[in-house]
């Protein structure tokens, strides 16, 4: 946990849908019934949920999450 207030998003143009996220954070991302690409359920990530949005960072393939805190 960071004692910081952590944002997330995705970064649409890189995500291409694999769905790592949804498989790291569950709770945090939906992959889009539009497009198949992942969103954020929530910008600003609950404390309970940043170790989890950090995995899914790591995992990305296409390095489309970005978050920043």
């Amino acid at each position: 946990m960071s004692g910081w207030e952590v944002k997330v998003g995705v970064d649409r143009r890189r995500c291409v849908g694999q769905g790592m996220c949804v498989l790291y954070a569950p709770q945090a991302f939906v992959l889009s019934d539009e497009d198949g690409c992942a969103e954020p359920r929530f910008e600003d990530v609950p404390t309970d949920q940043e170790d989890a949005v950090r995995r899914a960072f790591d995992a990305c393939p296409e390095q489309a999450i970005v978050v920043i805190g």
